[in-house]
């Protein structure tokens, strides 16, 4: 098997469903949190014993399991797999108690990303969050006083009847906490969401793209001049706190998924599992993987994606990286493309990369369509 050096856990359940979320995730009363785990930690097995520079467990939310249940999951870990490096758990601030920080501190955890989205109470309940303002600060607090190296918040905007005043007031308690890390996003009515519902009823406009733009490019000025820069589109970080995992995504580099709904990228084929817990479990039991859709990739597919993925980052795409992958010169094979995006100031070459301008990443989405041949 391809050496491998990243991995990411899926932990699909919920204390409270919020009203924008996508992802597969289900409340947690009632499920079988205790056979997913023993059909989770066999499914790891099943790679072997390994190395890892980075490891991402997320959901839903890891911090919903009991802490019975995390302490045998973080074992898990332990025992499956050597993680020399990043090593990120996301809370939500509400469960993040000092004991279950102890825990992730004990068994190697080094990175908490913390569910925040916004500061403001009411615009918490409008999402359908389950913690309370107190609960961020109370959250960092046991986090740093357990010593975790870096902290992330998650931040949206362009919320319903959101203000810029009330995103300000958001950026301004983001960094008097003095976290780490900031990933930010505008609001997106995904199908599958509460907010969909409401939109096609009616009940919800659709997110004011103008003030989104408006509130992007203040956070970004706001968030440099307090030492967080930025270094993808929707992240941003104090130097040295840069997420090495989400590299890995952007780099088009491989990594395992674990999980109901995980994705991976091993040996040229994407994968995803199976959503449903029950049919997960049900297949790890008659010793199947859980595999719901596999693709191999096309080198021409591979290429494509090591554009729009690498041009999410600052740094943009190597043009060394990209021929030792590829063997051709990425300034030959995107020749006319590549002059078309700098006559319009969208991209700008470097001598080792090609990056989004500022004005690209504002239109990001054009820009990666450009290399979809």
């Amino acid at each position: 098997m391809q050496d491998v050096k990243s991995a990411y856990i899926h932990i699909p359940f919920c204390v409270k469903i919020c009203t924008y979320c996508d992802f597969n995730k289900y409340f947690i009363q009632h499920q079988p949190v205790d056979d997913y785990l023993t059909s989770l930690i066999t499914e790891m097995s099943w790679v072997g014993k390994r190395s890892l520079s980075t490891m991402f467990v997320g959901g839903g939310t890891p911090t919903a399991l009991s802490e019975i249940q995390l302490e045998r999951l973080l074992i898990a870990i332990q025992e499956q797999f050597d993680i020399s490096g990043e090593y990120t758990f996301e809370a939500n601030p509400d469960e993040l108690t000092e004991a279950k920080v102890a825990l992730l501190k004990k068994y190697g955890v080094n990175r908490l990303s913390l569910g925040v989205q916004t500061f403001d109470e009411a615009l918490l309940k409008v999402l359908g969050r389950s913690h309370q303002r107190k609960d961020i600060y109370t959250a960092v607090t046991n986090a740093r006083k357990y010593g975790i190296l870096s902290i992330s918040i998650d931040l949206m905007y362009q919320l319903p009847g959101q203000t810029m005043a009330q995103f300000e007031e958001s950026l301004d308690e983001a960094i008097s906490l003095n976290v780490d890390h900031i990933s930010s996003y505008g609001l997106i009515l995904e199908k599958q969401t509460q907010f969909y519902n409401l939109y096609q009823r009616g009940k919800l406009n659709e997110p004011d793209e103008d003030l989104g733009a408006e509130m992007y490019h203040h956070m970004i000025e706001k968030l440099a001049a307090h030492g967080l820069h930025q270094y993808e589109i929707s992240n941003f970080a104090k130097v040295g706190h840069a997420s090495a995992h989400n590299k890995v995504y952007w780099k088009n580099e491989p990594y395992f998924g674990f999980g109901a709904g995980a994705s991976g990228y091993v040996g040229g084929v994407r994968y995803s599992n199976i959503n449903p817990v029950q049919h997960y479990i049900e297949q790890i039991s008659q010793n199947k993987k859980p595999i719901r859709i596999e693709e191999a990739l096309t080198t021409q597919e591979k290429i494509e994606e090591e554009m729009f993925l690498g041009l999410r980052m600052n740094e943009g795409v190597s043009k060394e990286v990209f021929y030792e992958k590829y063997g051709i010169q990425l300034a030959d094979y995107y020749h006319d493309e590549l002059q078309q995006l700098e006559r319009k100031q969208l991209i700008h070459e470097t001598a080792t990369h090609i990056a989004l301008t500022d004005e690209g990443r504002v239109i990001g989405n054009y820009v990666f369509e450009t290399f979809i041949k």
